[in-house]
């Protein structure tokens, strides 16, 4: 495996749409022997889910006025905060075409370096989060594209707890899901649990002891880099510009809509916003934090024009890939929500 350093002439990098932008360039085009792991920490921001309604998630009046930077990432699931106490995590491989939605593959090492550095109740639970004694400290996610795979998450060390409470919006239905009534008492930070002699750390500290744990070594020389050039820091600041930077990406046109739904399906929160004219589906857009492997694009265009009747709406899912785009999601949910 290789690591990446996300500096540039020696100066780590704090900037989220820069770090986004690293991390889907070498997803895209950096191909290695081997795998490859990028840390990077992020200076206060909020990262959407690519199918997520960015004005749903994000309190964008706490966001203006702290100067928190949105930026939309490529893969799904839910918006998270990032700040200098959040480590940021990302493996990219090749796509074996069995390992999406496989987050016990890619966390394990993470789960296995925290028992050893003395948290023992560190564990994934549910469909994407890493736990300790039931509080979240870790959100996953992946992304799919041309044969390449990246899985990524986040590492709350010792993150400020109340700007996460006030910078994100939780879904209501979604707090009622997992029986609490508040950000606040789902989440965790690393630091409190790890053994007395780790207590000095800081989240970089924490990130150079996680990489020897990693790589199995206990000298940072051994570590196998690949280190960034020119060339590609010319190509990664032109992914930033196109994507990660661009505000029509990371928020984008929210459109009236004459109907809205949202629902906790199987597979996470789905809303689906509709203008159905005429008795058939004029326009629609669908949100959620569920992991597609497809572009959800492509979805909203089949849908557009089908009568509004629940047989036609059900003979136009058949037809989709819906296992590909949501994950397993019975075709019925959607009709439900839908209609």
């Amino acid at each position: 495996m290789y690591y990446v350093k996300n500096q540039r002439n020696g100066k780590e990098i704090h900037d989220p749409r820069i770090n986004l932008a690293i991390e889907y360039y070498l997803l895209n085009e950096v191909e290695l022997d081997e795998p490859i792991l990028l840390f990077y920490i992020n200076d206060n921001s909020i990262i959407v889910g690519r199918n997520q309604n960015t004005y749903e998630e994000v309190n964008t009046t706490y966001v203006d006025e702290n100067n928190v930077t949105v930026v939309r990432r490529f893969s799904g699931g839910g918006a998270v905060y990032h700040d200098m106490g959040v480590l940021n995590f990302c493996f990219l491989t090749k796509d074996d075409g069995n390992s999406f939605r496989d987050f016990k593959k890619f966390t394990s090492p993470v789960i296995d370096a925290l028992h050893q550095m003395g948290v023992e109740g560190a564990e994934l639970r549910g469909r994407n989060d890493l736990v300790i004694d039931g509080k979240k400290f870790s959100g996953n996610a992946m992304y799919a594209k041309n044969n390449r795979l990246t899985a990524h998450g986040t590492l709350m060390f010792d993150s400020e707890i109340e700007a996460v409470v006030k910078a994100l919006k939780p879904k209501k239905h979604k707090l009622e899901s997992k029986g609490i009534k508040s950000i606040r008492s789902r989440v965790t930070n690393i630091k409190p649990y790890l053994d007395d002699s780790y207590q000095f750390m800081n989240a970089k500290d924490f990130r150079d002891k996680l990489l020897l744990y990693i790589f199995d070594t206990d000298k940072s020389e051994d570590i196998k880099e690949y280190v960034l050039t020119d060339e590609d820091w010319v190509k990664i600041e032109a992914f930033a510009e196109q994507y990660t930077a661009n505000w029509e990406w990371n928020y984008g046109k929210s459109p009236a809509f004459d109907m809205e739904r949202s629902e906790r399906l199987s597979v996470g929160t789905v809303e689906v916003k509709m203008n159905v004219r005429k008795g058939k589906i004029e326009d629609i857009r669908i949100f959620g934090d569920f992991f597609g492997m497809g572009e959800i694009e492509d979805v909203e265009k089949d849908l557009r024009g089908v009568p509004y009747t629940r047989e036609a709406i059900t003979h136009a899912l058949k037809d989709i890939d819906t296992q590909s785009y949501f994950g397993n999601v019975d075709i019925e949910e959607l009709v439900d929500l839908l209609y």
